[in-house]
Protein backbone atom coordinates (compact mmCIF):
# COMPACT_ATOMS: atom_id res chain seq x y z
CA UNK A 1 0.00 0.00 0.00
CA UNK A 2 2.76 2.49 0.96
CA UNK A 3 5.87 3.40 -1.02
CA UNK A 4 8.91 5.04 0.58
CA UNK A 5 10.18 7.20 -2.28
CA UNK A 6 13.52 8.10 -0.66
CA UNK A 7 15.75 6.25 1.79
CA UNK A 8 19.40 5.37 2.37
CA UNK A 9 19.39 1.74 3.45
CA UNK A 10 23.07 1.37 2.57
CA UNK A 11 24.05 3.79 5.34
CA UNK A 12 25.63 2.58 8.60
CA UNK A 13 23.00 1.84 11.21
CA UNK A 14 20.55 0.51 8.64
CA UNK A 15 22.40 -1.90 6.38
CA UNK A 16 23.48 -4.03 9.35
CA UNK A 17 19.85 -4.67 10.33
CA UNK A 18 18.40 -4.97 6.83
CA UNK A 19 16.50 -8.26 7.37
CA UNK A 20 14.66 -6.77 10.34
CA UNK A 21 14.00 -3.53 8.44
CA UNK A 22 12.49 -5.44 5.53
CA UNK A 23 10.36 -7.48 7.92
CA UNK A 24 9.05 -4.32 9.59
CA UNK A 25 8.35 -2.81 6.17
CA UNK A 26 6.15 -5.76 5.31
CA UNK A 27 4.32 -5.57 8.63
CA UNK A 28 3.64 -1.85 8.07
CA UNK A 29 2.34 -2.49 4.52
CA UNK A 30 5.26 -0.61 2.96
CA UNK A 31 5.58 -2.55 -0.26
CA UNK A 32 8.54 -0.69 -1.85
CA UNK A 33 11.41 1.63 -1.07
CA UNK A 34 13.70 3.61 -3.36
CA UNK A 35 17.34 3.51 -2.22
CA UNK A 36 19.11 6.73 -3.13
CA UNK A 37 22.70 7.05 -4.32
CA UNK A 38 24.79 9.94 -2.95
CA UNK A 39 28.31 9.07 -4.21
CA UNK A 40 29.63 7.16 -7.18
CA UNK A 41 31.99 5.33 -4.84
CA UNK A 42 29.04 3.87 -2.91
CA UNK A 43 26.76 3.20 -5.87
CA UNK A 44 27.62 -0.54 -6.01
CA UNK A 45 26.27 -0.94 -2.47
CA UNK A 46 23.01 0.80 -3.38
CA UNK A 47 22.62 -1.28 -6.52
CA UNK A 48 23.29 -4.50 -4.63
CA UNK A 49 20.39 -3.76 -2.29
CA UNK A 50 18.06 -3.36 -5.25
CA UNK A 51 19.38 -6.41 -7.07
CA UNK A 52 19.03 -8.65 -4.02
CA UNK A 53 15.59 -7.53 -2.84
CA UNK A 54 12.57 -7.29 -5.12
CA UNK A 55 10.92 -4.58 -3.02
CA UNK A 56 13.93 -2.25 -3.28
CA UNK A 57 14.91 -0.02 -6.19
CA UNK A 58 17.89 2.27 -6.79
CA UNK A 59 19.04 5.58 -8.25
CA UNK A 60 22.43 6.77 -9.54
CA UNK A 61 23.85 10.14 -8.57
CA UNK A 62 26.03 12.39 -6.45
CA UNK A 63 24.63 14.55 -3.63
CA UNK A 64 25.38 18.31 -3.76
CA UNK A 65 26.93 18.30 -0.28
CA UNK A 66 29.88 16.10 -1.22
CA UNK A 67 33.15 17.79 -2.17
CA UNK A 68 36.47 16.26 -3.26
CA UNK A 69 34.92 13.10 -4.63
CA UNK A 70 34.57 11.62 -8.10
CA UNK A 71 32.54 14.03 -10.20
CA UNK A 72 29.77 12.49 -12.28
CA UNK A 73 29.64 12.91 -16.03
CA UNK A 74 26.58 12.48 -18.21
CA UNK A 75 28.20 9.41 -19.73
CA UNK A 76 28.91 7.80 -16.36
CA UNK A 77 25.40 8.44 -15.05
CA UNK A 78 23.92 6.94 -18.20
CA UNK A 79 26.12 3.88 -17.79
CA UNK A 80 24.96 3.38 -14.20
CA UNK A 81 21.33 4.07 -15.05
CA UNK A 82 21.33 1.40 -17.76
CA UNK A 83 20.05 -1.22 -15.35
CA UNK A 84 16.44 -2.36 -14.82
CA UNK A 85 16.55 -1.72 -11.07
CA UNK A 86 17.97 1.82 -11.44
CA UNK A 87 14.89 3.96 -11.97
CA UNK A 88 16.07 7.51 -11.21
CA UNK A 89 18.95 9.97 -11.37
CA UNK A 90 20.24 11.59 -8.19
CA UNK A 91 20.20 12.62 -5.43
CA UNK A 92 21.27 15.91 -6.96
CA UNK A 93 20.44 19.59 -6.54
CA UNK A 94 21.74 22.60 -4.66
CA UNK A 95 22.55 23.25 -1.01
CA UNK A 96 23.58 26.78 -0.03
CA UNK A 97 22.91 26.09 3.65
CA UNK A 98 25.70 23.64 4.41
CA UNK A 99 28.22 24.94 1.87
CA UNK A 100 29.27 28.53 1.23
CA UNK A 101 31.46 30.40 -1.24
CA UNK A 102 31.68 29.92 -4.98
CA UNK A 103 29.38 26.96 -5.66
CA UNK A 104 29.56 27.02 -9.44
CA UNK A 105 30.71 23.39 -9.31
CA UNK A 106 27.52 22.47 -7.45
CA UNK A 107 25.33 24.09 -10.07
CA UNK A 108 27.25 22.38 -12.86
CA UNK A 109 26.91 19.00 -11.12
CA UNK A 110 23.16 19.60 -10.93
CA UNK A 111 23.02 20.35 -14.65
CA UNK A 112 24.93 17.16 -15.44
CA UNK A 113 22.32 15.08 -13.64
CA UNK A 114 19.45 16.80 -15.42
CA UNK A 115 21.10 16.27 -18.79
CA UNK A 116 21.56 12.59 -18.02
CA UNK A 117 17.95 12.32 -16.92
CA UNK A 118 16.77 13.82 -20.19
CA UNK A 119 18.82 11.36 -22.22
CA UNK A 120 17.74 8.21 -20.37
CA UNK A 121 14.25 9.55 -19.55
CA UNK A 122 14.51 8.68 -15.87
CA UNK A 123 13.26 11.13 -13.21
CA UNK A 124 15.69 13.29 -11.26
CA UNK A 125 15.60 13.34 -7.44
CA UNK A 126 16.28 16.92 -6.33
CA UNK A 127 17.65 18.18 -3.02
CA UNK A 128 17.31 21.92 -2.47
CA UNK A 129 18.14 23.94 0.63
CA UNK A 130 18.49 27.73 0.85
CA UNK A 131 18.78 27.71 -2.95
CA UNK A 132 15.20 27.91 -4.16
CA UNK A 133 15.59 30.49 -6.94
CA UNK A 134 18.64 28.85 -8.49
CA UNK A 135 17.06 25.41 -8.20
CA UNK A 136 13.98 26.52 -10.13
CA UNK A 137 16.09 28.35 -12.72
CA UNK A 138 18.26 25.34 -13.45
CA UNK A 139 15.27 23.00 -13.58
CA UNK A 140 13.72 25.29 -16.19
CA UNK A 141 16.98 25.87 -18.10
CA UNK A 142 17.64 22.14 -18.38
CA UNK A 143 14.05 21.26 -19.32
CA UNK A 144 13.23 19.01 -16.40
CA UNK A 145 9.86 18.35 -18.05
CA UNK A 146 11.75 16.06 -20.41
CA UNK A 147 12.47 13.52 -17.69
CA UNK A 148 10.34 14.55 -14.71
CA UNK A 149 11.50 14.76 -11.15
CA UNK A 150 10.90 15.05 -7.43
CA UNK A 151 11.59 17.82 -4.96
CA UNK A 152 12.53 15.41 -2.20
CA UNK A 153 12.06 16.10 1.53
CA UNK A 154 10.02 19.16 0.60
CA UNK A 155 10.51 22.09 3.00
CA UNK A 156 10.10 25.06 0.69
CA UNK A 157 7.40 27.73 0.54
CA UNK A 158 3.97 27.54 -1.04
CA UNK A 159 5.20 29.87 -3.80
CA UNK A 160 8.10 27.53 -4.54
CA UNK A 161 5.67 24.60 -4.59
CA UNK A 162 3.49 26.34 -7.18
CA UNK A 163 6.49 27.03 -9.42
CA UNK A 164 7.87 23.51 -9.06
CA UNK A 165 4.48 22.03 -9.89
CA UNK A 166 4.31 24.27 -12.96
CA UNK A 167 7.57 22.64 -14.08
CA UNK A 168 5.96 19.23 -13.75
CA UNK A 169 7.73 18.28 -10.52
CA UNK A 170 6.36 15.99 -7.84
CA UNK A 171 6.59 17.01 -4.18
CA UNK A 172 7.76 14.39 -1.70
CA UNK A 173 7.00 14.92 1.98
CA UNK A 174 9.10 13.46 4.79
CA UNK A 175 8.72 13.14 8.55
CA UNK A 176 9.30 16.88 8.86
CA UNK A 177 5.63 17.40 7.96
CA UNK A 178 4.72 15.82 11.32
CA UNK A 179 6.90 18.15 13.40
CA UNK A 180 5.13 20.61 15.71
CA UNK A 181 6.81 23.65 14.12
CA UNK A 182 5.96 22.63 10.54
CA UNK A 183 2.54 24.28 10.20
CA UNK A 184 3.54 26.08 6.98
CA UNK A 185 4.71 22.81 5.45
CA UNK A 186 1.42 21.15 6.32
CA UNK A 187 -0.33 23.96 4.44
CA UNK A 188 1.75 23.07 1.37
CA UNK A 189 0.83 19.41 1.79
CA UNK A 190 -2.83 20.39 1.99
CA UNK A 191 -2.49 22.52 -1.16
CA UNK A 192 -0.52 20.06 -3.30
CA UNK A 193 -2.58 18.12 -5.85
CA UNK A 194 -3.22 14.53 -4.84
CA UNK A 195 -1.76 13.24 -8.10
CA UNK A 196 1.57 15.06 -7.59
CA UNK A 197 2.61 14.06 -4.07
CA UNK A 198 4.89 11.33 -2.75
CA UNK A 199 5.90 10.26 0.76
CA UNK A 200 9.34 9.33 2.05
CA UNK A 201 11.41 8.73 5.15
CA UNK A 202 14.87 9.93 4.06
CA UNK A 203 16.05 7.14 6.38
CA UNK A 204 18.04 7.15 8.60
CA UNK A 205 17.18 10.84 9.13
CA UNK A 206 14.09 12.82 10.15
CA UNK A 207 11.97 10.16 11.83
CA UNK A 208 8.34 11.30 12.02
CA UNK A 209 6.32 11.76 15.18
CA UNK A 210 5.89 9.55 17.24
CA UNK A 211 9.41 8.25 16.49
CA UNK A 212 11.15 11.62 16.31
CA UNK A 213 14.76 11.39 17.48
CA UNK A 214 15.06 7.72 16.61
CA UNK A 215 16.78 6.18 13.60
CA UNK A 216 14.31 6.45 10.74
CA UNK A 217 13.37 3.51 8.51
CA UNK A 218 10.84 2.79 5.73
CA UNK A 219 8.30 1.21 8.09
CA UNK A 220 7.72 4.69 9.54
CA UNK A 221 6.45 6.19 6.27
CA UNK A 222 2.77 5.51 7.10
CA UNK A 223 3.11 8.17 9.82
CA UNK A 224 3.92 10.70 7.08
CA UNK A 225 0.87 9.54 5.15
CA UNK A 226 -1.28 9.94 8.26
CA UNK A 227 -0.39 13.63 8.65
CA UNK A 228 -1.10 14.35 4.98
CA UNK A 229 -4.37 12.45 5.20
CA UNK A 230 -5.44 14.61 8.15
CA UNK A 231 -4.62 17.79 6.23
CA UNK A 232 -6.56 16.65 3.18
CA UNK A 233 -9.48 15.15 5.09
CA UNK A 234 -9.11 11.66 3.63
CA UNK A 235 -8.17 8.25 4.96
CA UNK A 236 -4.55 7.24 5.38
CA UNK A 237 -5.16 4.29 3.05
CA UNK A 238 -6.13 6.70 0.29
CA UNK A 239 -2.86 8.58 0.70
CA UNK A 240 -0.91 5.32 0.68
CA UNK A 241 -2.57 4.11 -2.49
CA UNK A 242 -2.50 7.46 -4.28
CA UNK A 243 1.18 8.13 -3.56
CA UNK A 244 2.04 4.63 -4.76
CA UNK A 245 0.08 5.23 -7.97
CA UNK A 246 1.96 8.52 -8.37
CA UNK A 247 5.26 6.69 -7.89
CA UNK A 248 4.24 4.19 -10.57
CA UNK A 249 3.34 6.95 -12.99
CA UNK A 250 6.49 8.98 -12.45
CA UNK A 251 8.87 6.04 -12.72
CA UNK A 252 7.11 4.34 -15.62
CA UNK A 253 5.67 1.34 -13.80
CA UNK A 254 2.12 2.34 -14.69
CA UNK A 255 2.95 1.75 -18.35
CA UNK A 256 4.97 -1.43 -17.93
CA UNK A 257 2.95 -3.09 -15.21
CA UNK A 258 6.16 -4.12 -13.42
CA UNK A 259 5.17 -2.73 -10.05
CA UNK A 260 1.90 -2.93 -8.20
CA UNK A 261 0.29 -0.91 -5.47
Amino acid sequence: MFTDSHCHLDFPGLVEQLPDILSRMQAAQVSRALCISVQLEDFPNVLALAENHEQLWATAGVHPDYEDITEPTVEKLLELADHPKVIGIGETGLDYFRLKGDLHWQRERFRVHLRAGNVCKKPVIVHTRAAGDDTLKILADENVQGCGGIIHCFTESLDFARKALDLGMYLSFSGIVSFKNAADLREVAKFAPMDRILIETDSPYLAPVPHRGKTNEPSFVPHVAKVIAQEKGVGVEEIGIQTSVNFDRLFGFAQTGVAAV
